[in-house]
């Protein structure tokens, strides 16, 4: 049975069943973990084999072309591979240290909706793969009648106005322990569940909600520092570090260009934290939008662009539709190069050519887009989450000189056609 004449009554495929999985959860990171990069998009029709459809199998074949351009897979930029790499070897070097010890840190800065949290996660879940293979030989298994759980990477987000009861309670929901009473015994549960649980990564999103100098942020800032003494690697992941106060007081080091924490001083409310006579040392790396201003940096978003082109299942969609003619122009302007909202864009100039019957994407179409961010209730604008969206963007003349796969730059930033 070909694809053109589908099974009338066969279960939809792409379908999911219940909410998406809470990767703040140690559950729903198991099921993220295991699930992602399985999506199955929809198949290739022409206009006519499209047509030739029964009404039912076309609706869902076209509901199945809409999951596709919602779930498009994660992409790898330049900028992305490096955060990546990175990140992949400190967590890997780290967790094979046996020496006692702070483990250096990660810091991943970046602006809202360029990819940081995709990255990390992923990062992260593609280490758990290695070292749940590598664990298995030495762990044994569950103990009837207890939850014996190994949890190698755990994930939360700082909850909007921090405070640290507030931070110990978003990890030790991670690994659905209760909350206990006091500051102290908070703590004293998170040092449990990250030894207990064999946790050797621990990513704290939303680090920049802080807002230093207030005290409350100030001793969540603290104890975030504080956790580095548990034998487990630290990844913080906020909008403009560097601008939102976090590194007061601490200093580059001119020989490994990492940033050094001081130990802090002691008094403050969670006491029962001891800290270490090493100072808390982190590596900063920036995910950056593309760059549209170099030769590298076009073919990047060039290539980005064949990327999405290649996932794309609109009926009228042709080679070069996204990397030709005054497209990726019109693109960068409409999106800055922020990877989020061009997949945003993407996603709605997708679902705007299916209902009008356009099936294909154009810089007329997309200019009548209106970039949709979803829900943002959960993020904070105050914190730089949410970036500007650039509104009314006209599509480009005819007459403006055009930047696709077949122009250039020269040193000095003036076009030229390729070969000349």
């Amino acid at each position: 049975m070909d694809q053109t004449t589908p099974d009338e009554h066969a279960v939809v495929p792409f379908l999911r069943a219940g909410p998406p999985p809470d990767r703040t959860r140690w559950e729903g990171w198991q099921q993220w973990r295991k699930i992602r990069g399985t999506f199955v998009p929809a198949p290739r029709l022409t206009p006519a084999e499209h047509q030739s459809l029964s009404p039912r199998r076309r609706a869902l074949h076209d509901l199945h072309r809409t999951a596709t351009h919602v779930n498009m897979r994660l992409q790898e930029t330049p900028m992305s591979a490096r955060v990546a790499n990175l990140m992949r070897g400190r967590l890997q070097n780290n967790a094979v240290k046996f020496m006692p010890g702070t483990r250096d840190g990660l810091m991943i800065n970046g602006g809202g909706f360029q990819g940081k949290t995709e990255t990390a996660c992923d990062a992260a879940a593609s280490f758990e793969d290695v070292w749940r293979e590598v664990h298995h030989q030495l762990l044994p298994g569950r103990t009837p009648g207890t939850c014996d759980v190994f949890v190698p990477v755990a994930y939360c987000r700082l909850p909007v106005r921090a405070t640290p009861k507030g931070l110990c309670k978003a990890i030790l929901n991670v690994y659905g322990d209760p909350h206990p009473g006091t500051l102290d015994d908070l703590v004293r549960a998170v040092r449990d569940a990250i030894r207990d649980h064999h946790t050797t990564a621990l990513l704290i999103d939303d680090i920049t909600r802080l807002r230093l100098p207030r005290e409350d942020d100030q001793d969540t800032l603290d104890l975030i520092r504080e956790l580095m003494d548990l034998n487990v690697t630290l990844v913080l992941i906020g909008v403009d570090i560097p601008g939102s106060g976090l590194l007061r007081g601490a200093y580059v080091d001119q020989r490994t260009g990492q940033w050094i924490f001081p130990d802090i001083s002691r008094g403050r409310g969670h006491q029962a934290v001891t800290g270490t006579q090493t100072g808390r040392r982190f590596d900063m790396v920036d995910l950056d939008p593309f760059d549209y201003s170099t030769p590298a940096g076009i073919t990047a978003f060039l290539d980005h662009l064949a990327g999405i082109e290649d996932q794309l299942r609109l009926l009228r969609a042709f080679p070069g539709m996204l990397t030709t003619g005054e497209m990726p122009e019109y693109l960068y302007g409409h999106t800055r190069g922020i990877v989020g909202l061009l997949r945003r864009l993407t996603e709605d100039g997708c679902t705007d050519a299916i209902l009008t019957g356009e099936e294909r994407l154009t810089p007329e179409l997309l200019a009548r887009a209106t970039i949709h961010l979803g829900n943002l209730n959960d993020l904070d604008p105050a914190a730089g989450e949410v970036p500007d969206i650039p509104q009314n963007v006209a599509p480009p003349t005819k007459s403006k000189p055009r930047r696709g796969r077949n122009t250039v730059l020269d040193d000095r930033g003036n076009r030229s056609a390729a070969g000349d």
